[in-house]
């Protein structure tokens, strides 16, 4: 891709500091998809920025976009062009709900509004917002991109040499650079990116049919399956499902699981799981997560590189010892 321009940060948050010069005091207005797909609207108060524990953002108005494909046109004409970002992240974190980038670039840019694609989910090997019509495109390289969880960095990727200087300014003012030695470690990681690739999408595709046939199971989120209603968009790394006997039941798995680690990371060689309703997502209202598909007996796989049998008899032991003490078997 020509005019590929890019900057690595210090964080890999996505809001960090060098990003946020996108929007100005002056024109302050951020359209933001949620990272779930609610089945209330009016109930969607969700996102992690919005937190009564976490700084909103001064100076700058955000509206938050329920289904970021269906609304988006409406809510730009109304806003009267003071949106100046949309922002989304695709895959969406922990629900597994797809955007069509190009349609959203396309709406976006018919009014006058930056894209900003948030792709840490697929890394650009597999996925590359830039071809679709996105602006600037952020990864958290702490994930997927240096893939062994032993970096805190981000990136920001972009082809407008306008926006670059800005960013490169405000950057360069404000510090916001990573250390010589992580720039080392995201380096080596990122070389095999294509070597884990492939392994941990199979690995997935595998481990999200053996959770859809079990009947511990209530449902996978996994737009690999054919059951999935994108089924015919992607297949990846990672996998959510709902496990039978509720919150107690999602804690009970991740203890008993023998090879899936209990932590909130993801995509790296290793397998990770967690219950995001207690750990990356527990800052919400008792009712919203509900509201938002994030259940309290979700689970969040990350599906590591390692033999799938293994992960395979793992997974079954686990389900088994989740459901032990529901069916009597304690």
């Amino acid at each position: 891709m020509t005019g590929l321009e890019l900057l690595a940060v210090r964080s890999g948050l996505p809001r960090d500091a060098t990003t946020g010069a996108l929007v100005e005091p002056e024109n302050p207005h951020l359209a933001l998809n949620e990272a779930t797909k609610p089945r209330h609207p009016e109930a969607h108060i969700s996102i992690r920025a919005q937190q009564p524990q976490r700084r909103k953002p001064r100076l700058i108005a955000v509206t938050l976009v329920n289904d970021i494909q269906t609304e988006m046109a409406n809510i730009l004409d109304n806003c009267e062009n003071t949106v100046k970002v949309v922002w989304i992240e695709t895959p969406s974190n922990p629900t597994l709900w797809l955007a069509d980038i190009q349609a959203v670039a396309d709406i976006a840019h018919e009014r006058g509004s930056l894209l900003v694609v948030d792709n840490t989910f697929l890394s650009p090997y597999i996925q590359n917002p830039l071809r679709y019509g996105a602006d600037v495109v952020l990864h958290s390289v702490t994930k997927y991109i240096n893939g062994y969880s032993d970096v805190l960095m981000g990136a920001i990727a972009l082809q407008d040499p306008t926006i670059y200087k800005n960013l490169a300014f405000i950057q360069n003012a404000a510090g916001s650079v990573p250390g010589p030695f992580d720039c080392w470690l995201a380096h080596r990681g990122v070389k095999p990116l294509h070597l884990r690739s492939l392994p941990a999408s199979q690995n997935a595709s595998t481990i999200a049919q053996i959770l859809a046939a079990s009947p511990h199971v209530l449902a996978v989120n996994h737009p690999g399956l054919s059951t999935h209603p994108q089924s015919s968009w992607w297949a990846w790394w990672r996998d959510d499902f709902l496990i039978r006997g509720g919150s107690e039941a999602a804690r009970r798995f991740c203890e008993s699981s023998r090879l899936f680690t209990l932590a909130e990371s993801l995509s790296g060689v290793e397998r990770l799981c967690e219950v995001p309703a207690a750990m990356t997502h527990c800052g919400m209202a008792k009712e919203v997560p509900e509201e938002s598909d994030i259940y309290e007996n979700l689970i969040r796989l990350s599906v590591g590189v390692e033999d799938v049998e293994d992960l395979k008899v793992d997974l079954v032991w686990g389900l088994e010892e989740a459901v032990a003490i529901e069916l009597g078997r304690s």
